[in-house]
């Protein structure tokens, strides 16, 4: 049985990955290294007052010194950290993106992502995904080079234990579980949204036959239009007619003229022509894209994410 859509049919939403809780040197602003939960919680308000679809936490255990430059150790804990969120926001769901729930058993990650779900008011949305890193695995003795499978088999758990049983049940070939009651239900029926992440083909294979919605990560505009094209077909042969919720990361934001360098990628200027740009992900297929915005501070972010929601926003479904 499919879940029912997150997002409004039709419509072009956007959400954003949270600055602060994850602080990779990819993406991370200078500012976010001495920010902590005020930042936090003010940014999530603002993303509940203007309209934004969701609010995302990435997940790391720990990070290996040979990474640790890049990657940075601040990874602030995804169940925590939505928690803490959600006591503090009222409409804006709360995306994992993405949990790499193959480091825990699925009964383990059930509790507390259900305990979530009630929690929030019915706010969860599940992004899954393999994980990278294999000291991470190895220091928690999880499956590193069989993470495909694992994750494969811990969707089919997880959704077997979020659903509405209070006793559920799986039989697979490395968890198999019964008879355990599980308290606090997710508050959403049948169960909370699963989105697949990753860009790969065994990911989108994965996100085709097994996720509610897709989450990409990384891929160009022009890749987008035939890994989208890849998903449907892989749904329609497999005869699931249940809809697929599409995402996309944009290039990074920023809303005006900049006075300062905002690095060569960046989209930025007038709002109709941010707004026109980013139509074009729309027009692909995608139903949610996830936007990030270049700032100095936390006061330049909200007034980002204000015009944002103010000018551009209202002209994404034109």
């Amino acid at each position: 049985m499919g879940v029912p859509r997150v997002l409004p049919p039709g419509r072009l939403s956007y959400g954003m990955q949270l600055p602060v809780q994850s602080q990779s040197t990819m993406y991370a602003e200078g500012w976010e290294a001495d920010a902590g939960p005020a930042e936090l919680a003010a940014v999530a308000r603002a993303a509940d007052r203007h309209g934004f679809a969701y609010v995302a936490v990435c997940d790391h255990i720990a990070v290996p010194r040979r990474l640790a430059a890049a990657m940075s150790t601040t990874w602030y804990d995804p169940v925590a950290t939505l928690g803490y969120l959600a006591a503090v926001t009222e409409r804006v769901r709360l995306l994992s993106h993405v949990a790499v729930v193959g480091l825990r058993h699925p009964l383990a990650t059930a509790k507390q992502y259900a305990t979530l779900d009630r929690l929030s008011g019915g706010r969860l949305i599940l992004g899954v995904g393999a994980g990278h890193v294999v000291e991470e695995f190895d220091a928690v003795g999880a499956d590193f080079a069989g993470r495909g499978g694992v994750l494969d088999e811990t969707i089919d758990a997880l959704k077997a234990a979020l659903g509405e049983d209070e006793f559920p049940e799986h039989h697979g070939e490395r968890y198999d579980f019964a008879g355990l009651g599980q308290r606090p239900r997710p508050v959403q029926t049948p169960r909370p949204p699963v989105w697949v992440g990753g860009s790969s083909p065994a990911a989108v294979r994965r996100a085709a036959l097994r996720g509610d919605g897709w989450l990409p990560q990384g891929d160009p505009r022009d890749r987008l239009p035939g890994q989208i094209d890849r998903v449907r077909r892989l749904r329609a042969e497999a005869g699931i007619a249940d809809p697929i919720e599409i995402g996309a990361i944009t290039e990074p934001l920023y809303v005006g003229e900049p006075g300062w360098h905002v690095g060569r990628y960046t989209l930025h200027g007038k709002p109709d022509a941010l707004a026109e740009s980013l139509r074009a992900y729309r027009a692909m297929g995608v139903d949610q894209i996830q936007v990030r915005f270049r700032s100095r501070g936390v006061a330049e972010l909200l007034d980002q994410m204000a015009a944002f929601a103010a000018d551009v926003a209202p002209h994404l479904d034109r």
